[in-house]
C-alpha cells in the first residue's frame, strides 16, 4: 500500500485561484481623535453600535459606550502599544464574550477571561457573551429551595433561596465581605458553584481574599473575577456582567450557582467616572440618569428557571457600602429596590461584640419562609416573633423602668437567644445543628443557661449533634431528647 502524500504548495496555490473570485471588499476604519483616563474618542465608525468590540491598530481592544453625532465614545480594555490620536481603528466584528466551563474553577481570570493566576490558559467548553438579557418570565420558576449560609441568624430568620437576589450592605468594616464568604465556604458540599466577582479593590485585600479560599478548600467550586483598583475602568465596569455570564452558563445547565459581587458600590462609582469623562449629563450625586438600568440589567439574570428550562438557578449576593450607616443614599436605596430583601449590618452591635453584626429589625428577606425546610420554618417562626419583642423590650429597659418578673424572664430568654447567634467567622452551621439549636430554644432547654454560658451550652451541643445520626427529616422528638441529654450533661458539669 502507497503511503499518503499531502498536496505540494503549488497545488494548493492552484485550487486557490481555480475557486477565487473577485470582489469589492470594504472594512469601515476609524481614526482616534484623542484618549486619555481610559476613554478613546474615535471619528469614521459610522455603523458602530453601543457594546461592539473595537481593534486599535498596533494592539488593543476597546468596547464601543457612546455615540455622537461626529465621534464615537469607546472604553479601553486592553491597552495596545502607542494608542494616540491618528492611530487606526476598526470594528473588531461582534460583541464581548467570556470562555465558560468547568474548566475554571479554581481558577483566577480577568473579565475578559485571561488568567491572572500565572497559570496557562483555562480549557473552556466555549464562550458566552457578557450582555445577555435577563430570562424572560415565561422560563422563571418560583424560590422554594434553601440557599445555606452556614449563619445561624440568616438561615434562621432571614433565608435565602437559590435563584435569590439578597442585598448586603453596611459601613466599611462592618464583616459585609466576610459575610459572603461565609456563604462561599458553605456550598462546598451542597452542590452550589460560586463565582467571586472583585471590583475596584485594592490588590492586598484581593490577595487576601484568594488565599483565604484557596486556604479553606473553596477555590474547588468557586471561580474568581478580579478588576482590581489599578486596572483600566473599562474592566472593572464589565467585571460584574462577566462574572453573570459565568453562572449563567451552569445556570443553563440545570445547576445551582452563588455569584458574589463585591461590591457594586465600587461599580457604580467606576460607571460614573467614564459617564463624566464621556461627557453624560449629571444627576444626583453626579451619577448618571440611567445608573439604575446598569445594575438592574446585571440582577434581573439571577432567577430560578423552570423545569422545561433545565431547573437550574443563580443566586447574587451584591455588597454595597453605607456611609454612617445611611441606607437612604442614592445607590443603597436603588439596590435595594431591585433585590428581594436585604441583610444590614450595624456598627453598634459591630461594636458590642455581636457578631455577626445584623440588625435583624431592618434587615428583610422577601422570599421568607419559601425557602425553608418545613422543619426549620416551623421552628424558626416563633423564635422571630420573641427575638423582635426582645429587641423592643430592651430598648424600654434602658430608660430605668421597672418590669415584672415575667418581662424579666423574656429579656434574660432573648439575651441567652442573642448569644446563641454569635457565631465566629468561617465557622459555617450545618442545617441540621441548626434546627437543633432551634428546638433546643423552643423547648427551654437554655432558660437555665447564664447569656455569658451560652456560647459554650451551644457548642456542647452542635458536637452532640455532629456525632449523630439525625438529619432534617428525623422526628422531633429524637432532636428534643438529644439537646436535653447534651445541654443536660452540660449544666451537671458546669
Amino acid at each position: 500500500m502507497s503511503a499518503r502524500t499531502e498536496p505540494s504548495l503549488l497545488d494548493r496555490r492552484s485550487a486557490a485561484l481555480a475557486t477565487y473570485r473577485p470582489a469589492v471588499r470594504r472594512a469601515e476604519r476609524g481614526t482616534v481623535v484623542s484618549v486619555g483616563d481610559g476613554v478613546v474618542w474615535i471619528e469614521g465608525l459610522r455603523s458602530a453600535a453601543l457594546e461592539d468590540v473595537v481593534e486599535f491598530a498596533g494592539g488593543g481592544r476597546g468596547m464601543v459606550f457612546d455615540l455622537g453625532r461626529e465621534l464615537v465614545g469607546a472604553v479601553l480594555l486592553e491597552q495596545g502599544q502607542a494608542i494616540t490620536a491618528g492611530t487606526v481603528v476598526r470594528l473588531g466584528g461582534g460583541r464581548l464574550a467570556v470562555p465558560v466551563g468547568d474548566g475554571l474553577l479554581g481558577r483566577v481570570l480577568d473579565p475578559l477571561g485571561n488568567p491572572l493566576d500565572g497559570l496557562p490558559p483555562p480549557a473552556a467548553a466555549g464562550r458566552a457573551p457578557i450582555f445577555a438579557p435577563a430570562p424572560p418570565l415565561l422560563e422563571r420558576d418560583f424560590v422554594s429551595q434553601p440557599l445555606y449560609t452556614g449563619i445561624a441568624l440568616i438561615d434562621a430568620l432571614l433565608p435565602i433561596g437559590r435563584g435569590q437576589r439578597q442585598l448586603i450592605l453596611g459601613d466599611s468594616g462592618l464583616g459585609r465581605t466576610s459575610l459572603a464568604l461565609d456563604a462561599v465556604f458553605c456550598q462546598r458540599n451542597q452542590g452550589v458553584l460560586c463565582v467571586y466577582v472583585s471590583i475596584g479593590q485594592r490588590r492586598s485585600a484581593v490577595v487576601s481574599t484568594l488565599e483565604w479560599l484557596r486556604h479553606h478548600g473553596a477555590m474547588d467550586h468557586t471561580v474568581a473575577v478580579v478588576a482590581e483598583g489599578s486596572a483600566l475602568p473599562g474592566l472593572q465596569y464589565l467585571a460584574p456582567y462577566a462574572g453573570c455570564a459565568l453562572g449563567e452558563y451552569w445556570m443553563r445547565r440545570g445547576r445551582d450557582v452563588l455569584v458574589v459581587y463585591d461590591d457594586l458600590s465600587s461599580h457604580a462609582v467606576v460607571y460614573r467616572e467614564l459617564s463624566l469623562l464621556l461627557a453624560r449629563p449629571p444627576g444626583r450625586e453626579a451619577y448618571p440618569g440611567d445608573i439604575f438600568s446598569i445594575h438592574a440589567r446585571l440582577l434581573e439574570r439571577a432567577t430560578r428557571l423552570c423545569a422545561a428550562c433545565g431547573g437550574g438557578s443563580l443566586t447574587a449576593l451584591p455588597l454595597v457600602g453605607t456611609q454612617q450607616g445611611e441606607i437612604a443614599a442614592y445607590i443603597p436605596t436603588n439596590l435595594i429596590s431591585i433585590t428581594d430583601g436585604q441583610v444590614l449590618l450595624d456598627r453598634e452591635l459591630f461594636a458590642a461584640g455581636q457578631l455577626p453584626a445584623v440588625d435583624v429589625r431592618r434587615s428583610v428577606s422577601r422570599i421568607g419562609g419559601k425557602a425553608q425546610h418545613p422543619r426549620i420554618r416551623a421552628e424558626a417562626g416563633r423564635i422571630k416573633l420573641d427575638y423582635l419583642q426582645f429587641l423592643e423590650l430592651e430598648n424600654f429597659t434602658r430608660l430605668g423602668a421597672r418590669l415584672e418578673p415575667a418581662l424579666e424572664r423574656a429579656i434574660e430568654r432573648g439575651r441567652v437567644l442573642r448569644a446563641l447567634f454569635v457565631q465566629e467567622r468561617f465557622a459555617p452551621l450545618a442545617p441540621r445543628a441548626l434546627l437543633a439549636l432551634l428546638v433546643a430554644f423552643n423547648e427551654g432547654l437554655f432558660d437555665a443557661v447564664p447569656p455569658a454560658r451560652a456560647g459554650e451550652a451551644r457548642s456542647r451541643l452542635i458536637a452532640a449533634v455532629d456525632a449523630s445520626d439525625l438529619d432534617l427529616d428525623s422526628p422531633r422528638e429524637r432532636f428534643a431528647a438529644l439537646a436535653s441529654a447534651a445541654l443536660g450533661e452540660f449544666r451537671a458539669h458546669g
